[in-house]
Order: C-alpha cells, then sequence, then structure tokens
C-alpha cells in the first residue's frame, strides 16, 4: 500500500520529506500537493519511473512532462530561454504556470516531446513541494494527476491513495489543493519573434502574461 506522509501545510516535517526523496531515489513514483493539483512525479533520470508515471495516466511519449524547479536559474539548465521569454518567466513564477521550450541536453531525449524536443517547465509555489525540491537537489519530473478516463485532476490525498495504493509508494498529504490543473503556455514561437501560445487555460493567471 502506498505511504501517507502526512506534513504541515506551512511547516512540513523534514523527517517526512525525506523519506519521499529516499523512495525517489530508489525509482519510485509519488503524488505530490502542488499550488495548482496534485501531481505525479518521479526521477528524471530513472527511465523506468517515467514509463510506470505515463502507463499511470495513459499518455504516449507526445505527452508533454513537465519539469518542477526550484527557481529560474535552475530552469535555464534545462530549458532553452531567450531574453523576452526569460522577461515573461519572471513575471509569472513562482506559480500555477507550465511553459513548453526548447529543452537543453541536460534533458533526456525521451521524456522531452520526440519531435519538437520541447518540455514542459515550471517553478511551484508550494512549500511543501519546494522543500521537497531543495531536499532533492534537482528538479522532479512531473504530469497533473488526472486518473484515466476523468478530465478533472485530483486534490484529496485519501482519495489519491486508495485509488492508487499499489501503484504508488507514497502521497504526501499537505491538506486539499486546487482541482485546477496549471495554465499551459508554449513560449517557443517567441524564438522566431511570434507570440507565445495559450494551450490551456488553467490555475494560472493570464493577465500576468498579457496574453
Amino acid at each position: 500500500m502506498a505511504q501517507w506522509l502526512q506534513v504541515h501545510p506551512d511547516n512540513p516535517q523534514p523527517r517526512l520529506l525525506k523519506q519521499a526523496v529516499d523512495m525517489l531515489k530508489q525509482g519510485k513514483v509519488l503524488a505530490v500537493p502542488t499550488d495548482s493539483s496534485y501531481a505525479l512525479v518521479c526521477h528524471l533520470d530513472d527511465k523506468a519511473a517515467v514509463d510506470q508515471m505515463r502507463r499511470l495516466r495513459e499518455v504516449d511519449d507526445k505527452h508533454h512532462l513537465t519539469l518542477l524547479c526550484r527557481d529560474l536559474s535552475e530552469l535555464a539548465l534545462y530549458a532553452k530561454v531567450d531574453n523576452r521569454q526569460f522577461r515573461l518567466l519572471k513575471a509569472a513564477t513562482p506559480g500555477a504556470y507550465t511553459f513548453i521550450l526548447e529543452a537543453t541536453k541536460e534533458v533526456p531525449r525521451r521524456v522531452s516531446h520526440p519531435q519538437r524536443k520541447t518540455i514542459g517547465l515550471r517553478v511551484p509555489e508550494h512549500i511543501s513541494l519546494l522543500q521537497l525540491l531543495e531536499l532533492h537537489g534537482a528538479p522532479l519530473l512531473a504530469t497533473t494527476l488526472i486518473p484515466p478516463g476523468d478530465t478533472e485532476p485530483m486534490n484529496d490525498a485519501q482519495e489519491i491513495r486508495e485509488r492508487f495504493e499499489h501503484q504508488l509508494a507514497a502521497v504526501i498529504d499537505a491538506g486539499a489543493c486546487s482541482m485546477q490543473a496549471t495554465t499551459v503556455v508554449d513560449l517557443t514561437p517567441m524564438g522566431q519573434g511570434d507570440a507565445p501560445v495559450l494551450i490551456r487555460q488553467g490555475a494560472g493567471d493570464v493577465s500576468l502574461l498579457r496574453l
């Protein structure tokens, strides 16, 4: 059964988050709260964990996965960002936005889009998740926790644990979070002088992006 790691919403216990980090380094898939909905996360360099995460969502390699980064400087290691793109990113991060950008060589090819060589990137604004990323010391690969056949993401830790008790190593419970997915914006057209493209309206306020 998936472990249930119940952490304080404002002051998460490092001991419990370190348990989660150990599981991630062992190639496990976890459910974690974000400033939008819950997400599935795994270690970036673990192929088996990435494959399991895709199976849980029933998505193929053309579905953009997202790198959760601690800050913009870390994001810039994994994505090619020009000055115009950086200004937009700075205006909207941290927050409930996922940005599609061209991946650098730091991103394994098997996790980027097979044709476009792009990846989703995000700097979240959630205390437990940010502390998990800090203890992990590197980005985590993630996807919104929308069960197969559903259209809405999950936001209740106990329901997630019951539904995926034999498929997840653990669920981090920091209290219910939003049931909205992130706002997704494709920034790659900006590299050719065009405007960014809104892919999905979600929790992030698009007015900050001046779209």
